[in-house]
């Protein structure tokens, strides 16, 4: 049975574990290069599957192969994108690039940019993909709106349809645009989205009291923003509140001041006269943040530089309770994985 396996990868040491990930993950890339290279071939014969009862290749591959519709959706469009440019078929075999990236840039490639365009496509992740696709066709700005969202929400599934693989949109937002009377898309989640080289859509859902606040803010901006722009009023709020949370959290200002030594007889934290404090001071803070780029410091035995800009801690790199300094040379921005045998300096000190 397929549950022994659950018990057999539990089994294996940290190291053999590694190593099966590896050798599986390269397995399964050549077998969906091999799907993709086959589902090119199939679809220059459209009669060969029309013959086994199936309207579309879409339909072919959710029915007869069982694949999910996003699942059909990518490899479809991989498979077209092959049928012009055969490269790509190495370059995912490589993992240099993904089926995800051919779907999205699949429809701006031509003879003439795909070398160049899929060079600069290597090893990005999805969202330097749609940057690049931003590049590629830069659409003009969305027009600012605020509407109500309406007040019943489409609970029910319908599968996608050969427009969805057509239009290259994921099948759970043809699905959505289909139910939805509104006149835009509701989405489950926030929308932060390139649109242009350096420009960005975004949306998102607010509650009535949120709302309210924004008119407030519209009314009372009219004369430093007369259209009142939501964008314009986005990037001033945004800007405000990210002073006053590095303000909070790294003592930010224009003019920093150092900490001044705080004399025994003054202290009223409780330590003893003498004693040494775990926690950094902001200074510290400042140039430990600007230093580590916002990014966990930590390196793999590998060489890889962990890659979490989220949940950062300043630790020290030689603990605390043997003696570390809270300095610049023995603090360091990590993310908090006990595991890796750090110390934070205190449980406030989170950027």
């Amino acid at each position: 049975m397929k549950t022994n396996i659950l018990a057999t990868a539990a089994g294996l040491s940290d190291h053999d574990l590694l190593a099966r990930l590896d050798m599986l993950a390269r397995r399964e890339r050549e077998a969906c290069v091999d799907l993709v290279a086959h589902l090119a071939a199939l679809d220059s014969r459209p009669s060969v599957y029309a013959a086994q009862g199936y309207g579309s290749l879409f339909s072919y591959c959710t029915h007869a192969l069982r694949l999910s519709e996003d699942a059909a959706c990518n490899r479809i469009e991989a498979a077209r994108a092959c049928r012009r440019f055969p490269v790509i078929v190495d370059l995912l075999a490589s993992g240099q690039v993904t089926l995800t990236a051919v779907r999205l840039l699949g429809r701006h490639l031509t003879p003439e940019n795909h070398q160049a365009v899929l060079g600069k496509a290597s090893g990005r992740s999805r969202p330097q993909i749609e940057v690049l696709v931003a590049e590629l066709a830069p659409r003009p700005d969305v027009p600012t709106s605020v509407r109500k969202l309406p007040t019943w929400t489409a609970t029910r599934s319908s599968p996608a349809t050969p427009a969805a693989v057509a239009s290259g949109l994921p099948a759970e937002a043809t699905h959505a645009a289909a139910l939805s009377p509104a006149p835009f898309v509701a989405t489950t989640r926030p929308i932060i989205r390139p649109t242009a080289p350096e420009r960005y859509r975004v949306q998102f859902t607010m509650g009535e009291e949120t709302h309210n606040k924004f008119r407030r803010l519209q009314g009372l901006l009219r004369r430093e923003i007369p259209d009142g722009d939501a964008g314009a009023i986005f990037d001033r709020a945004v800007t405000l509140l990210l002073e006053t949370v590095e303000r909070r959290k790294l003592g930010s200002a224009a003019k920093p001041r150092s900490r001044a030594p705080i004399r025994p007889e003054t202290d009223r934290s409780g330590r003893k006269p003498g004693a040494r404090s775990r926690d950094a001071p902001q200074e510290v803070k400042r140039v430990v943040w600007r230093r580590d780029g916002g990014q966990c410091a930590y390196v793999a035995p590998s060489g890889r530089r962990c890659s979490e800009r989220t949940f950062l801690e300043f630790h020290h790199v030689h603990p605390h309770a043997r003696q570390g300094p809270a300095t610049v040379g023995n603090i360091s921005l990590r993310c908090w994985r006990p595991d890796r045998g750090s110390r934070r300096t205190s449980s406030d000190s989170s950027p």
